[in-house]
């Protein structure tokens, strides 16, 4: 039986060892609020983090970035990212990139590369346990019609938003979209919100390019029974005019170098490749541009919260299953070893 001051949490101990264990409950610092928890998403940085490959990530730690909840216990004067007032029993997400607003990349207007931040999950406790704590400012109210596991898929909503804004697209132009996990998908909403009706999706597993195709997706193609490179030649005329490479592999990288026309742009999000060799002599010849996209700003977050609340990101049903947190062990092997269902995997506290 769990005491006031315990509550259950999954600790991750090692590579591929995490186990749901009884841990004390965290004590908010000045300034923070304490979130009851409701549901939690697994990110593929995490995955890394399970296998030991992530150099952000140490045992034993409680990991999870990707969460909504209801505020159990805040200060009297205590003020939500959005400005408003924050008060016992509000609903919430959170942006667990937490900066510090002064160093030269803040001021600058690049909070997402503050050389002083800390992620929640990382850095800090995280929630994938009953109760986490983080600062006020970083909790973003959501309204009662939308669910506590689409209130959680925001911190990835952000992250797809960020991708999209670096792509520096327009309506009319052409997209490649590499990968349809979780990122790439949100990816092609948010394109989608932006008036890009010319969006080309690939994957290597159907289930996910169908999902791409119901997401409004131009066409898909599969990567493990079609050139990409030559066939987005031939369907674009030389090339997409951007690319975003949501996988992050060495094969993917260079796919997306040539994959976008001569003066394009290539924005890399994925980090499944610590290094990966690149064509240079082709990259200053074609006059290709590669961006790396890292998180998001605050306007970023704000805006994937704005589009959750508007509900233009179609329902979970088809593409996200929900499993309690005594299943998250489970759930880590199954993604890793690549046999679950689901593109994405939310736990959820009740």
């Amino acid at each position: 039986m769990l005491t006031d001051s315990e509550m259950k949490a999954l600790v991750w101990l090692g590579p591929e060892d995490m186990q749901l264990r009884t841990v004390s409950l965290p004590e908010p610092a000045p300034g923070e609020v304490l979130i009851e928890t409701s549901a939690i998403g697994i990110c593929g940085s995490e995955l890394s983090g399970y296998l030991g490959q992530n150099s952000l990530r140490r045992p034993p730690l409680i990991m999870g970035h990707e969460a909504s909840g209801r505020i159990l216990q805040a200060g009297e004067q205590t003020t939500f990212a959005d400005g408003t007032t924050g008060q016992v029993g509000t609903r919430v997400t959170f942006n667990p990139l937490i900066v510090c607003g002064a160093c030269d990349r803040c001021r600058a207007g690049y909070t997402n590369l503050c050389r002083q931040r800390q992620l929640v999950g990382a850095h800090r406790p995280g929630a994938f346990a009953s109760y986490v704590a983080v600062p006020a400012t970083q909790c973003w109210p959501v309204p009662e019609n939308l669910s506590d596991t689409a209130a959680s898929l925001a911190e990835p909503l952000a992250c797809a938003i960020r991708a999209v804004t670096l792509a520096h697209i327009s309506p009319g132009d052409s997209l490649l979209i590499i990968g349809a996990g979780p990122i790439g998908l949100f990816c092609l909403a948010y394109a989608r919100s932006l008036g890009i009706t010319e969006i080309l999706v690939s994957d290597m597993l159907p289930a996910r390019l169908e999902i791409a195709q119901q997401w409004g997706a131009s066409a898909t193609l599969n990567a493990r029974t079609s050139d990409v490179v030559q066939s987005v030649q031939q369907i674009y005329r030389g090339g997409a005019m951007a690319v975003i490479d949501a996988v992050g592999a060495t094969a993917t990288r260079a796919q997306a170098i040539q994959a976008v026309v001569p003066g394009g742009r290539v924005v890399f999000i994925g980090l499944h490749d610590e290094e990966s060799p690149l064509a240079a002599n082709y990259l200053i010849r074609q006059e290709v541009t590669i961006t790396g996209s890292f998180a998001y700003t605050h306007h970023d977050f704000g805006s994937a919260v704005a589009m959750l609340k508007a509900g233009k990101l179609r329902s979970e049903a088809d593409w996200l299953e929900e499993r309690p947190l005594a299943e998250g062990p489970a759930a880590f092997a199954e993604l890793v070893k690549g046999t679950a269902r689901a593109t994405k995997i939310v736990l959820r506290m009740r």
